[in-house]
């Protein structure tokens, strides 16, 4: 069969291979500015959400082509062109009807209105990216027979558009962000349009114009802002106060920093209640406040006043300085610099602090930062150090008395909107390891987080993470190794002494605690009495899962307390039997709410004594340790309990953004099942019957379709820690893959004759490989984070550029095999079977990553890909040879 090649009839190929790449750029720029729209907008990015829609978009326009494939071959060139053009003005259009109906997850379970405002949001944003797909649908249909050519020109201009978008992002604000996109696709259609008269080209050209200027003036016009940010996230707050200054902004890659100035700030990371009987207030305009994408504040401290430096006496980040005089401090993340500030005040002789956010850096050598500070970087005590510091302490040599992690990343609910499944590569237990190793003999590590969750759950995995750190370290003084203090619904302390705290220092910590009003729960031989367990346990269990009333009292009936109590682990120090003077763990399993002290001490005793593994089965929530393939402080509910949670949100209103992936996940599924099912709907039954091949050819694009989102998307995700951002390491990822892919899908043309023994091995070898970084990825990646910016970069992309390479042979090969056999059914429906299992790949990647780890995400990949291979095989028998069949 014979194809008239596009570009022959109009135009230059050249330019109709550039309008491709140039859409292509555009739909990964519009992907990538949507993700910053939601992150500045809304607490929980959607990333994997945006993937999918465009992914969705391309399911759609496939069952589009195929109800009217002649239709679309007679009229290629003006469909085409009219897909084309309609991305900028959808573009424009949905956003500015997204903007004017933002999606509050605060009131998710409160207000039925948000499901629907967050449906619109979707199909919105889901409009651009369907337009698009359906212009290379419809190119791609027209020149099936070169498709590994389009495919090249489609891949390598989406790696030029992550490129184009990590350079805007250090250009242009998030409100003004879309601009990028919009730019590319103006290319496009400029590009498009070298063959068309000088009328169609002149309409063209003011559509562009228009949709540009729309873009820019509508917002101010009718009153929608540019991009609505949610009045729940911190900076809605600080830009409400009457008084309120921004005194610095600067936008990048590492997020839209920006800092304001008011009256109204104060700062107190876990302030004991006491500090407000013995302390005047600090004097006026002592904070600022720094925001990240709208999150925060971090409080920025000027100078205080040498008569007012007893304040962080008050603070939990002094704990450390209570047993440690004059140490040698490292401060794991700089931040707002208050920990830093801290432990100067405290008399550390020097301090050595790490921010991995250069813009952070950036921002306090600024002179408006300088005054707010009262020069904080210049104090000749203070040695500030640009990278991660993890990373940091795993090349640094020098041992230090005191490493503080305090509020880093707050995991806490500081914030009402819950939390979006973000990795925390500082609090895993490899991490752990990392700053226990560089101690100095009797060094003390000093962790702090928020604790505001009634019941207690990401402080739990925490404890559990710090706990197994420490046996893998020193397992003879275990016991002696940790004092663990906290506040009710405020901040929780975990100190950890190299070598076993000694008996005077315990003494001066209890004091300390005494004198704070904090919570003691866990110091060297603290009384705990394990008879307590049982019922502290099974009263946790009905007051969630019991009835409604149950979850009010907290009362479980006899068989619910018969089937959750636990078997108390034996093993216990007899010691640890009594209660403790100032209430050791209450046991009160009758009480309405259980406070969340009592947990946690029980945590400690069955992490210090054994027994936590079993105890943890019995507990309520997931409170597996934090590991670098699980950096969560999300997922709670085990996948088994998910449906027993739909009437109780309230109770696990911090965990909405792990929630939304379940629903998200349901409408992916939903989505593509009648996508799929369509053709027996639509008559096409008879089209399909008669194709040979089409169980296979569903089997295959299903497989790569999963496959290739699901290393892509894992792939983001895994190298954030080593990238030092999530946008820079979607950029570099997506950037970094497509252009490899691209020249993979070009050189596949060359195998096309050996295709039945060449694509089965490549995808085995592709497989290796994903499971060679899965088992590799750890070290691997520690290894490139401690490097220099743009080597980073650069060594990213040449870890992942083999298997990157060979995964633009498959599809090409096969979408090439089909067209020159002209399968044009399964050649279209491929196309639109890869789009939707890759929908359901891109929602589903954080779902596993969550509950089984970022290294299972890339063995599934892998066994996707295992799966392909006789798929082909049995696609090539049904079909034939296609050499023998010409082009």
């Amino acid at each position: 069969m014979t194809t008239t090649r596009p570009g022959q009839r109009h135009g230059t190929g050249a330019a109709f291979y550039i309008s491709i790449g140039m859409i292509s750029s555009a739909v990964i720029a519009l992907q990538i500015c949507v993700m910053r729209i939601f992150a500045v907008g809304s607490w929980t990015h959607f990333g994997s959400m945006v993937i999918s829609l465009a992914l969705l978009g391309f399911g759609l326009s496939s069952v589009v082509l195929f109800s009217s494939k002649a239709w679309f071959e007679r009229h290629w060139w003006g469909s085409a062109g009219a897909s084309l053009f309609a991305f900028g003005p959808l573009t424009v259009a949905s956003n500015f009807a997204a903007q004017a109906v933002p999606f509050n997850a605060v009131f998710l379970v409160s207000d039925p209105a948000q499901k629907w405002r967050l449906l619109a949001n979707f199909v919105l944003y889901l409009l651009p990216f369907l337009s698009a797909a359906l212009f290379l649908g419809i190119v791609f249909l027209k020149g099936r027979s070169i498709f590994d050519r389009l495919y090249f020109a489609d891949l390598i201009g989406a790696g030029f558009g992550g490129v184009v978008v990590l350079g805007g992002l250090y250009l242009v604000a998030p409100e003004r962000i879309l601009v990028v996109p919009l730019g590319l696709w103006a290319l496009a259609v400029i590009t498009w349009l070298t063959a068309s008269g000088p009328i169609v080209t002149a309409a063209a050209l003011g559509g562009i114009v228009l949709s540009v200027a729309a873009y820019f003036a509508l917002p101010g016009v009718l009153g929608v802002p540019a991009l609505s940010v949610n009045p729940y996230k911190g900076i809605s707050y600080a830009r409400n106060f009457p008084d309120a200054e921004r005194i610095y902004r600067k936008v990048s890659p590492f997020g839209d920093l920006q800092i304001y100035r008011s009256s109204y700030m104060h700062f107190a990371p876990g302030l004991s209640d006491n500090a407000a009987f013995n302390l005047p207030e600090l004097p006026a305009n002592t904070y600022t406040g720094m925001f990240v994408d709208g999150d925060g504040p971090e409080g920025i401290m000027g100078a205080v006043p040498a008569e007012d430096r007893v304040y962080f006496r008050y603070l939990p980040a002094f704990y450390p300085y209570v047993v440690k005089h004059a140490p040698r401090t490292f401060i794991v993340q700089f931040g707002g610099g208050i920990s830093t500030r801290v432990a100067l005040q405290a008399g550390s002789r020097l301090v050595t602090a790490a921010e991995s956010n250069p813009a952070i850096v950036r921002a306090f050598e600024a002179p408006t930062l300088r005054v707010a500070t009262a020069a904080i970087l210049g104090s000749p005590r203070l040695r500030l150090l640009q990278g991660d510091g993890r990373l940091v302490l795993e090349r640094d040599k020098a041992r230090y008395d005191v490493i503080d992690l305090s509020l880093a990343d707050s995991i806490g609910l500081s914030n009402p909107g819950g939390f979006a499944v973000v990795e925390k590569y500082l609090y895993t237990e490899q991490a752990m390891r990392a700053y226990m190793r560089a101690l100095a003999p009797g060094g003390v590590l000093a962790v702090t987080v928020w604790n505001k969750e009634e019941p207690p759950k990401s402080v739990l995995k925490l404890y559990a993470t710090i706990a197994r750190a420490a046996r893998t370290q020193e397992r003879g003084t275990m016991a002696r190794n940790f004092f663990v203090a906290s506040s009710y619904l405020s901040t929780t302390t975990v100190l950890y002494k190299r070598g076993g705290f000694a008996d005077d220092e315990i003494a001066r910590l209890r004091d300390y605690t005494q004198a704070m009003s904090f919570d003691e729960v866990y110091w060297p031989g603290f009384p705990y009495d394990t008879a307590e367990t049982p019922k502290i346990l099974s009263a946790y269990r009905g007051s969630i899962f019991g009835s409604a009333t149950m979850a009010t009292s907290g009362n479980p009936t006899a068989s619910e307390t018969s089937a959750s109590s636990p078997s108390v682990p034996d093993g216990t120090a007899a010691e640890n039997s009594g209660t403790s003077e100032d209430g050791g763990a209450s046991g009160n399993g009758e009480d309405a709410t259980m406070p969340s002290t009592t947990m946690n001490r029980l945590a400690w005793h069955y992490l210090i004594n054994g027994g936590w593994r079993d105890i943890a089965r019995q507990y309520v929530f997931d409170v597996r340790p934090l590991t670098d393939e699980r950096p969560y402080f999300a997922g709670y509910e085990r996948p088994s309990d998910l449906m027993r949670t739909l009437d109780r949100l309230d109770l696990f209103q911090d965990d909405w953004g792990y929630l939304v992936l379940w629903v998200a996940l349901g409408i992916a599924l939903v989505a593509i099942l009648p996508l799929i099912a369509l053709p027996v709907a639509l008559g096409w039954r008879s089209a399909l019957v008669r194709t040979p091949g089409k169980a296979s050819a569903i089997s295959y694009f299903a497989c790569l379709g999963l496959g290739y989102i699901t290393v892509e998307v894992g792939l983001i995700e895994r190298f954030t820690v080593a990238l030092g951002s999530p946008a820079v390491s979607a950029t570099v990822m997506l950037s970094g893959i497509l252009v490899c892919s691209g020249l993979g899908s070009l050189f596949s043309g060359r195998l096309m004759n050996i295709a039945p023994k060449a694509i089965p091995i490549i995808l085995v070898l592709i497989s290796a490989l994903l499971f060679a970084f899965s088992r590799t990825s750890s070290p691997l990646l520690d290894w490139v984070g401690g490097l220099s910016y743009w080597a980073r970069l650069a060594l990213a992309i040449t870890v992942v550029a083999p298997a990157a390479f060979l995964m633009g042979f498959p599809m090409a090969a096969g979408m090439v095999w089909l067209a020159r056999l002209g399968r044009e059914h399964l050649f279209v429906w491929g196309w639109g079977v890869n789009g939707c299992f890759s929908v359901v790949g891109a929602v589903l990647v954080p779902i596993v990553a969550v509950t089984s780890g970022l290294d299972t995400v890339i063995e599934l990949a892998a066994v996707a890909y295992l799966l392909a291979a006789p798929a082909f095989l049995g696609l090539s028998k049904d079909t034939g040879n296609p050499a023998l069949e010409g082009s």
